[in-house]
């Protein structure tokens, strides 16, 4: 491992649902070029073409240099992005199939087959070997990783016969810039195939592999979170114009990234993402699993700690939703103000974002979603105030759960993601929540600016104690009191209308 200079420049690529972000940023995080290559996939679409996802960012990435950034700086590559998503290629790295997306369930027959029962939806001795083990355990609903990797296996012979290995989305890229086949603990997180009792191993757990019925020879081999993988191929360092010396390091799912990206890395030290989806998160010390609420102690960030995971399903996406059906002659910034301009509690309106079912902190994908409590009063403007809470007060529901898991309360919270972009829905979580919120500047790119500093940590050019310092906060937001009892007693239903409504939701999806 070569170290390199703290100004030195990272390639970095934050691989979302929505999207790539690519961008040249510094060994300490600090933003030098990006571009936001937006798509409009996010909207309940099941694959993706990763081809696709390649060409846009070698596109984007040369058209970098060619706006002004130096590629004599450039030291390495660092991604970041969507898990629990697969991605079958052919031994050069090269993809002989589509993505198929965290959302996507057609694999879901296998897994409930292999893992389905009576105990809170699974079978009581894969639950209890899982859990001991990796601390989760995959879905019978399907939209996991095993569950792609069934479906490719049984259902897709002609992808089957062509892939070398399933890759989850960051590990797929790292292959194409190195032309080497590697994940780590981090990345496979989501398919819950290592032991995750000892964090110092970096192996795949035969008895799990075995229990989950696939071929193991499809998995990559495993290496140290944060670690070096290798440098970029000659012949992508020449068609993007960046030195075949620059390093690549394993790539981090979205919420490793946020940890480091927030500079939440010290115990405890809470943040969440606003984005497609949301969550709330923080390292925990120890491995656990909160089977109830759908969360769990995953490898953390190549450190020897945990990380709290759990997920929102739909966030930034419920209010991108709401435009397209309820306001597409409307800029989002119209759209806030109209929200802006209804008093808190939308006219006692409430709003369930539960789009595409919910993961935490209930484990339901037959939920939908809907508005509650209408009125002939009711108008666009309280609807789209009703969105915006209705996201805050499932992210309530969630802290509680987390704060649970943490065995502390959880305050303040630094924010990230493109939702945290927008100021009244910053404010409407912190009056939501009961919490400060400590909204991290360019909350949008995030990402890329954890990139940067991953790549600092995996080459020893940054040290974890400066990662809170080296990651500014734009403006914080605390709770105002005389939303309290409003939200509260909204707050107080919230919950009741899942539980009260599962029964249809199981009938009707």
């Amino acid at each position: 491992m070569t170290r390199v200079p703290r100004d030195g420049l990272v390639l970095a690529i934050d691989q979302g649902s929505g999207g790539p972000k690519v961008g040249y940023v510094t060994v300490t995080g600090e933003p030098v070029w990006w571009h936001y290559e937006r798509s409009d996939s996010v909207h309940g679409a099941e694959v993706q073409d990763p081809e696709q996802w390649w060409s846009t960012i070698v596109d984007v990435a040369r058209r970098g240099l060619a706006e002004g950034v130096d590629p004599g700086r450039v030291v390495g590559v660092s991604v970041t992005g969507q898990w629990a998503s697969t991605v079958p290629v052919d031994a050069d790295g090269c993809p002989v199939g589509e993505c198929l997306m965290w959302s996507d369930t057609r694999g879901s027959e296998h897994s409930a087959e292999r893992f389905g029962g009576p105990v809170a939806g699974y079978s009581p001795r894969p639950l209890a070997t899982w859990l001991r083990r990796s601390g989760g355990i995959p879905n019978p609903a399907g939209a996991d990783p095993i569950a792609h990797m069934l479906h490719l296996d049984r259902d897709r012979p002609e992808v089957r016969a062509n892939a070398r290995w399933y890759l989850e989305p960051v590990d797929y890229l790292t292959m194409r810039f190195t032309g080497v086949a590697a994940a780590s603990p981090m990345s496979m997180t989501g398919a819950w195939l290592t032991d995750n009792r000892d964090l110092s191993q970096a192996a795949y757990d035969p008895q799990l592999v075995r229990l989950a019925g696939i071929d193991p020879g499809t998995l990559p081999p495993l290496v140290p979170s944060g670690s070096v993988i290798g440098t970029v191929r000659a012949d992508v360092a020449e068609l993007i114009g960046i030195p075949a010396s620059a390093q690549v390091i394993t790539g981090a799912p979205d919420l490793h990234n946020a940890a480091v990206a927030s500079g939440c890395v010290r115990l405890y030290a809470p943040h969440a993402s606003l984005g497609t989806t949301a969550w709330i998160s923080c390292p925990v010390p120890a491995k656990k699993t909160d089977v109830i609420r759908s969360m769990a102690a995953v490898p953390g960030v190549g450190d020897g700690r945990y990380l709290l995971a759990n997920n929102q399903d739909n966030a930034g996406r419920a209010l991108e939703w709401f435009k397209g059906a309820f306001a597409p002659d409307l800029s989002y910034a119209a759209l806030l103000a109209q929200a802006a301009a209804v008093p808190p509690g939308a006219g006692d309106v409430l709003f369930t974002p539960w789009l595409t079912g919910e993961r935490s902190p209930i484990d339901n994908r037959r939920a939908r979603g809907g508005f509650h409590n209408l009125s002939l009063d009711t108008g666009r403007a309280e609807l789209a105030r009703a969105v915006l809470e209705g996201v805050a007060f499932n992210l309530r529901w969630l802290l509680g759960g987390a704060e649970k898991f943490a065995g502390m309360r959880l305050n303040p919270i630094r924010l990230i993601g493109g939702g945290a972009r927008e100021g009244l829905w910053c404010q409407i979580l912190a009056d939501v929540c009961d919490r400060s919120f400590a909204r991290v500047a360019d909350p949008l790119i995030a990402g890329l600016r954890g990139c940067g500093l991953f790549f600092g940590l995996a080459t020893g050019t940054v040290q974890r104690e400066e990662i809170r310092a080296l990651v500014p906060v734009d403006r914080t937001f605390a709770p105002d009191p005389a939303t309290r009892a409003a939200y509260d007693r909204l707050f107080a239903q919230f919950p009741k209308l899942h539980s009260r409504n599962k029964a249809m939701f199981a009938s009707l999806n």
